[in-house]
């Protein structure tokens, strides 16, 4: 998709032209309030026995679904391109934009596909440890996020996170923002690919309904690639970049919104048995005699 400007304001964030210089790593040292409650994140290589679930299992992606960081993330890729591979800043955060959603070593393969093996390999630990540093020391979740998921829970939903990051870090950053507690588990670039994420997911709920809410052509290709995944999806307008509600439908999203606040009815409405979506809302006819 050939990028196009917003037609709307930017979404309210962390301000991106901020130095990071000064500012405190809080993704390993700051303590959540729900610490003392939150689930036992399960040691890898022992995957969980297949169980049932009481309504169907919510799967998001973290970066530019829950992390408003899209923004801060394309600046450190921008600057990292540049200094690799000389790609003027502006174009590489573009290209950057255009290919997210799958892990950064396979995106530099995608768009420098004849640069040196060893110098991308050396490009993605640079990225790694930037975006740290400059990108989750300050990314915050969308505000809608908190809320959304307590009612999502309390709804009995089960929750989970697949995510392209490291997955500690995509651990400690749920932690650090207090919303670890609410997913069941979080598979992250240690434990394969999206698709490969999604398919363990079905295996440990097996015949439940499974939803993965994305922010990427990416996301919404694999789940719809995935039998029993239904691709769900928030839309971004950033500065130069917009990925739409429609461009995402386009790929395959079953809803999409710049907003999660509506997921849970939107959840609600898509969970119903197709008969009675579609009588759901019609009259009943007049049993009175004519």
């Amino acid at each position: 998709m050939t990028p196009s400007p917003g037609d709307g304001p930017a979404l309210s964030g962390p301000d991106p032209d901020r130095s990071p210089a000064s500012v405190p790593l809080p993704v390993v040292n700051a303590t959540s309030s729900f610490t003392e409650v939150r689930r036992p994140v399960l040691a890898r290589g022992e995957p969980p026995a297949p169980r049932t679930v009481e309504r169907g299992v919510v799967l998001f992606d973290l970066d530019g679904t829950i992390l408003d960081d899209l923004a801060l993330i394309s600046r450190v890729a921008a600057d990292v391109m540049h200094s690799s591979f000389g790609t003027p800043p502006e174009e590489a955060r573009l290209h950057y934009l255009a290919t997210t959603g799958m892990p950064f070593e396979a995106q530099l393969s995608q768009l420098y596909p004849e640069a040196p093996a060893a110098l991308r390999a050396s490009t993605a630990r640079t990225f790694h440890q930037r975006k740290v540093a400059e990108a989750y020391s300050r990314a915050e979740p969308f505000p809608e996020v908190p809320k959304l998921l307590k009612r999502l829970a309390a709804a009995r939903w089960t929750l989970a996170v697949t995510t392209g990051a490291e997955t500690e870090m995509a651990d400690l950053i749920l932690e650090r923002e207090g919303l670890r507690y609410w997913f069941e588990d979080v598979l992250g670039s240690a434990d394969g690919t999206k698709r490969e994420h999604l398919a363990e997911y079905r295996r440990r709920y097996p015949g439940a309904p499974v939803y993965l809410v994305g922010d990427s052509r990416f996301d919404m290709e694999a789940a719809r690639d995935t039998t029993g995944v239904v691709p769900l999806g928030r839309a971004s307008r950033l500065r130069d970049w917009a990925l739409t509600p429609s461009d995402l439908k386009e790929w395959g999203a079953a809803w999409a919104d710049y907003d999660l606040a509506e997921l849970p009815e939107v959840l609600d409405r898509l969970a119903r048995p197709k008969a009675s979506r579609r009588t759901g809302g019609a009259r009943r006819p007049s049993s009175r005699r004519r």
